[in-house]
């Protein structure tokens, strides 16, 4: 009897905390701001021995659409977007608006090469390859002999 009560308790706690706190989370929601809904693309990041590998699942859009900057140690990723059409028919014209950005900034590690940067779109997805410096791979590898 004292596991069923503990197990609905258990159930009821997520709901009560969710409500104390939503004066906040309704606040930083960053699903929605202003009433439009937000969307940052998925990120995956590799660390190989040569390079780190940035891949950003962006489908849909075009190379042009992107825009890579460098400063300093902070790789960001931006891209804004516009489109729009209209449909006449008769007396009826219909018009639609959209609008779509975003930005993604990185640190980089010390040892990335920033002058040999690189990146290509492609199937969706944008990746960018950021290669190691020639002393850190050499750092990287290393035989420690036995005294």
């Amino acid at each position: 009897m004292a596991t069923t009560s503990l197990a609905r308790v258990a159930e009821r706690m997520p709901i009560v905390f969710d409500e104390f706190f939503r004066p906040w989370t309704d606040w930083f929601d960053t699903t929605n701001l202003m009433g439009r809904v937000l969307n940052v693309p998925a990120v995956n990041i590799a660390e190989h021995k040569d390079e780190y590998q940035v891949s950003v699942a962006v489908p849909g859009m075009k190379k042009d659409d992107f825009k890579i900057d460098v400063e300093g140690n902070v790789l960001t990723i931006s891209s804004e977007k516009e489109e729009r059409s209209e449909d006449t028919e008769g007396q009826y014209t219909r018009r639609e608006y959209n609008y779509s950005s975003f930005t993604r900034s990185f640190t980089l590690p010390d040892e990335v090469n920033k002058e040999k940067i690189e990146a290509k779109y492609e199937d969706g997805v944008l990746k960018i390859s950021m290669p190691r410096k020639e002393e850190a791979k050499r750092l990287l590898a290393k035989q420690v002999p036995i005294k």
